[in-house]
């Protein structure tokens, strides 16, 4: 880890973080002794109120990077908002809600609520009525009930944009540029993200002072351990390839991507009628479907999740035994978070890329020079086992 370039190289337990007894006991419940990177390298600076921009690896523990010092700041007394975090996608939003109720365990007092697109807003307005001091929203919703009027930012302390670089890449720049100059009693600004774009510094020039900069590279404690394949396979075979795959590897929990919505739909049932219990996610898919069908998938109920990129980031499911690019993303960044959803929590993990076009595999060919993952090339013999024949 590295705090404004200089590199930091000691491990932290939380108990050193002079943390209260109310969340201490709810780390304690969750099973942490020591904490991750990036969180030993924000928690302190975040504590003391300064700004910080971070940039760590998909699964190395963000949301209790700023979740812990503004759960510590939060006064259960309180009926203002004085804490809001920014998420891209409904389900990173929902996630983070759910870690830090989490935290708010033991802190009686402490409310936390949760502004999404696609659920009703007058449940949401009922929601803020209940005076809480912590929203985590995506930026169009709360927006939206900002012009309702339904929702006061003025009181707002500490404000955090959680993948920061994926939301502005979403098109969220005026949304969070007018979300941010609401806000006059600011004391900090957080800005987390796996990487950090052109966009991410020009909020950060503009928003920040002096900001407290803190870099995790990816190494062998927190780089996932994923073996990754190529498999060169005709487009009418890719279903039963991936059925093939399941099979051999015994795999119980995967997602599937693909670039599109159709085919994501078109997959789910194609592996549906070989007899695996499979659900497709999308945006067009009304979001109490979604939520019910990730809550069966994190329970074990059906194998594979078959998802856009919408699901590349925000899964918060540490088991998933392999991931399964279906079609070859478009940019190098939906191969990273989509691969990132397995080998987490130091847990083994394996992705494989179906090609069935020349156009594929140039792009594959891109992704693994640009991203400097070594993707290797593999194939069934005539007995129909896989084999690794060489590096991609």
């Amino acid at each position: 880890m590295e705090i404004n370039g200089t590199a930091v190289e000691e491990s932290v337990r939380y108990d050193q973080l002079g943390l209260s007894p109310e969340l201490m006991r709810a780390i304690d419940q969750k099973g942490y002794v020591e904490a991750t990177a990036v969180q030993a390298g924000s928690i302190p600076h975040f504590m003391a109120w300064k700004d910080v921009i971070a940039k760590a690896p998909t699964g190395t523990g963000k949301t209790f990077a700023f979740g812990i010092p503004m759960v510590e700041h939060t006064d259960p007394e309180s009926r203002d908002v004085t804490g809001l975090v920014l998420a891209p996608t409904r389900e990173l939003a929902i996630q983070i809600r759910d870690e830090l109720r989490d935290l708010c365990a033991f802190k009686e007092g402490v409310r936390v609520v949760c502004l999404y697109g696609g659920q009703p807003i007058d449940k949401q307005i009922t929601q803020l009525k209940k005076d809480p001091q912590i929203v985590v929203a995506t930026p169009g919703r709360l927006m939206d009930h900002m012009k309702r009027r339904t929702v006061r930012l003025d009181k707002v302390e500490t404000v955090v944009l959680d993948e920061a670089d994926r939301m502005l890449d979403m098109g969220f720049v005026r949304d969070v540029t007018h979300i941010l100059d609401k806000m006059p009693n600011r004391k900090n600004l957080g800005l987390f993200s796996a990487t950090i774009s052109r966009e991410v510094m020009d909020i950060s020039w503009v928003y920040q002072r002096d900001p407290v900069e803190i870099t995790v590279r990816a190494d062998k404690q927190n780089k996932p351990d994923i073996a990754q394949y190529r498999l060169d396979v005709d487009r009418n075979e890719k279903a039963d390839t991936v059925a093939r795959l399941l099979d051999m590897g015994g795999y119980e929990r995967v997602i599937a991507f693909c670039n599109t919505k159709n085919m994501t739909d078109r997959l789910a049932g194609l592996l549906t009628m070989r007899g695996i219990t499979c659900q497709a996610i999308h945006g067009d898919i009304q979001q109490s479907v979604r939520e019910k069908t990730l809550k069966r998938f994190r329970e074990g109920q059906m194998r594979v999740l078959v998802a856009t990129d919408v699901a590349a980031r925000g899964l918060d499911i540490d088991d998933v035994d392999a991931v399964f690019n279906y079609d070859v993303p478009d940019e190098n960044e939906y191969y990273i978070h989509r691969i990132g959803r397995t080998g987490r929590a130091k847990r083994h993990g394996v992705a494989f890329s179906l090609v069935s076009t020349i156009a594929e595999g140039i792009r594959l060919d891109e992704i693994r020079k640009n991203t400097g993952n070594e993707i290797r090339s593999a194939h069934f013999n005539e007995h129909g086992d896989l084999v690794v024949t060489k590096k991609s």
